[in-house]
């Protein structure tokens, strides 16, 4: 496993965060406000809307964003909120439409976001239409992944945080991929910065999931770049025990588009602060965790895949979901148990070993965003506005 140099001179360097920030409500609303607002999220890939008018969706932070492909086949985001009262101009994850018509009130907007049709137009003497068209929201296409953000506080694009890994998945022909599947929304009853926690931890692997240790052996590694974890591990050649995993390593077929180093090769990257991309040989997943309160969450997830009819690959790309299931029912037992147990006073903050460089470097984001996260016990209410 990689390691990074002790940041010495901070006294909570090798320290995790305090147990008060996985459950407090101020906290909630002000990472809301400094962490996920300026982030890039993931909303879907190009391939999930190939014609004009198609449209997805992504609702986090206490707004809806909708993603729309226009007539002159360019892709804008913008709020998905009506100019004249507010209301939510479409529902659901999904859609096609030629132009967006709000429901309350007819007005309508072109999929260029111009306001272009306003009933009884003349009653309204304090309108200008060419400044009430959708409020458009800051997009970014990266492999054909569709990203946005809400506030652009001048950090990195998806680019530039992966700039340091373009040449490791390039192989993997992110922008040819299609969906299989639609995308899965899991609620679970824990904090976000818990699963997000999780997911970047090698250590957790050889004790409490032993498919993994049963694919990987000792294998598996991780590394925290500024704005990015990976994750790997390189499939051994011992025959597993177990049914689902010994037949993925059985069936799964030559990938002719990969390296030989990569035939029998899973990758994460945990890009800030809440995305992360799954890359096997059979298929790419993205899972995305979002606050929906101080204690909860909802995962976000679908796997995308390039066109592929032989048999093998079909077996090995349900056997990889059946292996993962498995493996995210076990990450499920283990955060709910986390969360739970940071409810007690007798536990605030715990030390990080020098192996888990992904949680060091997460922790010290978090505290240089919000310097309140460097106190050990919860603080009296009120102090984000005194802060």
């Amino acid at each position: 496993m990689a390691t990074q140099p002790l940041h010495d001179t901070d006294p909570l360097e090798g320290w995790s965060l305090p147990s008060w920030t996985y459950h407090d409500a101020e906290f909630h609303a002000v990472e809301l406000d400094r962490v996920f607002r300026p982030s890039w999220q993931v909303v879907c890939h190009t391939s999930d809307i190939p014609k004009a008018g198609d449209w997805h969706t992504l609702d986090y932070c206490g707004e809806s964003v909708i993603v729309v492909r226009g007539t002159d086949d360019v892709l804008r985001a913008f709020t998905n909120v009506c100019r004249h009262r507010g209301s939510r101009l479409v529902d659901g994850a999904s859609g096609c439409a030629k132009k967006l018509v709000c429901p309350y009130h007819a007005w309508t907007y072109d999929l260029d976001g111009k306001l272009t049709g306003v009933p009884d137009s003349a009653s309204y003497p304090t309108l200008d239409r060419s400044q009430a068209g959708l409020v458009a929201m800051e997009l970014e296409v990266w492999r054909g992944f569709i990203f946005v953000r809400l506030h652009d506080d001048g950090g990195p694009t998806v680019a530039q945080q992966m700039a340091p890994y373009e040449a490791m998945v390039a192989p993997y022909r992110f922008d040819e991929l299609e969906a299989l599947g639609r995308v899965t929304l899991r609620p679970r009853e824990v904090n976000w910065k818990n699963v997000g926690d999780n997911y970047s931890d090698g250590l957790h692997i050889p004790v409490a999931h032993p498919g993994l240790t049963r694919l990987f052996g000792k294998g598996y590694g991780i590394e925290a770049e500024a704005h990015v974890d990976r994750m790997w591990g390189a499939m051994i050649d011992r025959e597993s025990a177990n049914w689902s995993e010994r037949m993925y390593q059985k069936l799964l077929p030559p990938v002719p588009h990969l390296p030989e180093d990569k035939q029998r090769f899973w990758l994460y990257f945990k890009l800030w602060p809440n995305v992360a991309f799954d890359i096997y040989p059979d298929q790419i997943d993205f899972m995305q965790w979002l606050p929906t309160g101080p204690t909860t969450c909802l995962i976000r997830e679908i796997s995308y895949v390039l066109p592929d009819d032989r048999r093998e690959m079909r077996a090995a790309r349900y056997l990889n979901w059946r292996i993962n299931r498995q493996v995210n029912a076990e990450d499920t037992a283990l955060i709910t148990r986390v969360q739970q147990g940071m409810a007690s006073r007798s536990f605030s903050m715990g030390p990080l070993s020098d192996k888990e460089v992904c949680l060091r470097h997460f922790c010290r984001r978090i505290r240089d965003l919000i310097p309140e996260a460097r106190l050990e016990h919860q603080p009296a209410a009120g102090w984000s506005r005194r802060a």
